[in-house]
């Protein structure tokens, strides 16, 4: 890498790291790690909510995905609005009034302390390997972008987001995360000026080209749930959609950091529809990427352009197309978007082991222990986290194993919301079988086309994998509606003959 290319990183990782230590209290309480004591900016919750979702695997991934084949992968950016729109109706009103820091307070009001361990204990699974994966997948590429060590790589990145996450609480999260949404979102606008104007035809070009490959197809209209239809794709991304910005602690303690339920609701529509247009720039990127390297084929080595390159052509490009300089501000870029998410995961993990375990089985605690609590277990997260990355170094395939797991636990989740919520006569014991139903057959859906092989192949699920958080929840919602219903009316009955031989006694 450049030497000019190596300061520009090299600043913007020291100073991140400065400023978000720069928001250290010695004096400080629980709630203000956690929550910021609900002084944070509209505008910055906005942004670090959409940075939370940009991940360094959207920025390197969804370029990929586009420059492989086309922008279906997109449509899930179009179901955004729908779920901002029941979370902003329905959840955030309701976690607002509860008042704890933690989202899963409300499960226990509603069925029992089981509802709430459950979904804390894989909520914190799901964290602990989100930042090895993301560790993981941010070393990949800049191990061909720096070429270093991978593990030098995944240290120095945990080491410095470990120091401003816990020094700075979630106020220096939430800041940083602002500045990296704007770093990310210019080394994603500056890409695509100079991917355009690269190109002898220009813009005119760039469009022509991408026409001709079909590249701007949003897939399949038909009604088919088997494949990567429009449709597979948009009823996919409103369950996960609104399980993000729905029941998942790392937004529902940005919509508690805000000063009123008012600012919550407007930092949560801002920051998610903000994806939008930055997801389209994105497949844009990879789209000029495929189009770049169909005028100038000369320009790209043939090991890049083997079957499973795709997430690579983005950072060869960056490392050897983009001016002196742009290189340095893009290899910020994916550090900012992985430093993000990592950085949530870390404040929000800690905020729940305190919330929902620590504090729910130890009758005292006072502030002090509570906040070194935090900083303990933020610590323990990333460094868990670092420990399993070295290890998916290794073993590639425990990726594709963990994002089949991850599925399996994280799939229950909003079932058990949506039939807390909506079913007002849902009750414990028909929650616990819903819930035990939808894993079951989640569980099936993820597995069966692995494991159910040769003579057990008609076994397998049926339906695209897209479907197995849809129908997964809804059989849980709907699972636990029925029987509770059930319940409730076999109950009545027992009243009223209860109230009938009391009668006639």
């Amino acid at each position: 890498m450049n030497f000019i290319d190596f300061i520009i990183f090299l600043a913007y990782l020291v100073g991140i790291v400065v400023f978000g230590m720069s928001f250290y209290q010695k004096d400080r309480s629980s709630l203000e790690y956690s929550t910021g004591s609900g002084t944070i900016p509209a505008w910055v919750i906005a942004l670090s909510i959409f940075a939370t979702f940009v991940s360094s695997i959207s920025f390197l991934a969804l370029p990929g995905v586009a420059y492989l084949s086309n922008w279906n992968a997109y449509v899930f950016s179009l179901s955004i609005p729908i779920a901002i729109f029941m979370a902003i109706r329905f959840f955030i009103p309701l976690y607002r009034s509860v008042g704890s820091p933690s989202a899963y307070t409300y499960l226990e009001n509603r069925f029992g302390a089981w509802a709430r361990m459950y979904v804390a204990t894989f909520w914190l699974l799901t964290q602990v390997m989100r930042v090895a994966v993301i560790l993981y997948l941010l070393a990949l590429p800049m191990y061909v972008i720096i070429g270093w060590d991978m593990r030098i790589i995944i240290t120095i990145t945990s080491i410095s987001v470990m120091l401003y996450a816990i020094l700075g609480g979630i106020k220096a999260v939430m800041w940083t995360d602002a500045i990296q949404a704007i770093i990310l979102m210019s080394g994603a606008v500056i890409t695509l000026v100079i991917l355009m104007f690269s190109l002898p035809g220009g813009v005119a070009q760039y469009f022509e080209v991408a026409a001709r490959y079909e590249k701007f197809s949003l897939g399949s209209f038909g009604f088919h749930f088997t494949e990567s239809t429009f449709w597979v794709v948009f009823i996919y991304g409103i369950f996960i959609n609104l399980q993000n910005y729905g029941i998942d602690q790392n937004f529902i303690q940005r919509y508690m950091s805000a000063r009123n339920e008012k600012e919550a609701v407007r930092s949560a529509f801002a920051g998610g529809l903000l994806y939008i247009p930055v997801s389209l720039l994105f497949f844009m990127v990879g789209t000029g990427l495929f189009v770049y390297y169909q005028v100038f084929p000369e320009g790209l080595p043939a090991e890049f352009q083997q079957e499973g390159m795709s997430d690579s052509v983005f950072p060869y490009f960056i490392v050897n197309v983009l001016p002196v300089g742009i290189t340095g501000l893009l290899i910020a870029s994916v550090f900012a978007a992985g430093m993000s998410t990592i950085s949530t995961s870390l404040n929000a993990g800690a905020t729940v082991i305190l919330t929902d375990f620590y504090q729910r089985f130890k009758s005292t605690v006072d502030e002090k222990e509570s906040v070194w609590v935090l900083y303990v277990t933020s610590a323990v997260i990333c460094i868990l986290g670092t420990v399993i990355s070295f290890y998916i170094i290794q073993v590639e395939s425990a990726l594709e194993i963990w994002w089949n797991l991850s599925g399996i636990f994280s799939g229950g989740m909003l079932g058990l919301f949506l039939l807390g919520y909506f079913a007002k006569k849902a009750v414990n014991v028909p929650a616990v079988i819903s819930v035990v139903t939808g894993l079951l057959t989640i569980t099936w859906m993820s597995l069966s086309p692995i494991y159910f092989t040769g003579g057990w192949a008609a076994y397998q699920n049926p339906l695209h994998g897209y479907m197995t958080i849809v129908i997964g929840t809804m059989i849980i919602f709907f699972v636990g509606f029925l029987l509770s219903y059930f319940v409730s009316a076999y109950n009545g009955r027992n009243r009223m003959e209860e109230s009938r031989n009391t009668g006639d006694n």
